[in-house]
């Protein structure tokens, strides 16, 4: 009985909430500027350099799916394309959105947190978490269509970077 009343409050949520909620889907591509290594390795005899050799900066290509509620939070799930300097990898991470105003131009807040995987030196390559925390401005074109351009901080691959993205919402 429990589980019947938890199901219909969950439909009745839903169907109440529907109005205010709408699928959207970004596409952005960025620019990630490498800044230092935050892992200091004392090297042995076997050991074949850090992720990300000679500072390699690199350049991600994201696909973005998720809720909007209100035009305001977005929470999404994402996968991406990366290339540090023909080094490819690909990323899946989440992908929060928090736009504070409902204006035409508008300062955002924006949380990714996942995983990626590059083919590196390292037999098979390397995966490892990613993290960022960005910041930026959007401009709403239309009730559908949207741009922005964001910057902010990037923890990938035992490197920090500075991640400089354009990207369309839709």
């Amino acid at each position: 009985m429990k589980s019947v009343l938890l199901v219909l409050f969950l439909i009745a949520a839903v169907i109440s909430v529907n109005a205010q909620m709408d699928f959207k889907r970004k596409v952005e591509a960025g620019f990630l500027k490498y800044q230092y290594n935050i892992v200091d390795v004392d090297p042995g005899p076997d050991w074949k350099g850090y992720n990300l050799d000679n500072e390699q900066n690199g350049i991600d290509i994201n696909f973005i799916h998720g809720l909007s509620f209100k035009d305001k939070f977005m929470p999404a799930i994402g996968l991406g394309y990366l290339n540090f300097e023909g080094i490819n990898g690909v990323s899946m991470f989440t992908d929060i959105t928090y736009l504070p105003f409902e204006t035409r131009i508008n300062p955002f807040i924006n949380l990714k947190a996942g995983y990626n995987h590059i083919w590196n030196q390292y037999e098979n390559g390397r995966g490892s978490g990613l993290g960022e925390l960005g910041t930026g401005i959007h401009y709403k074109i239309n009730k559908n269509i949207g741009g922005y351009l964001q910057s902010g901080f990037l923890f990938t691959q035992q490197s920090f970077l500075i991640p400089i993205r354009i990207g369309v919402e839709f």
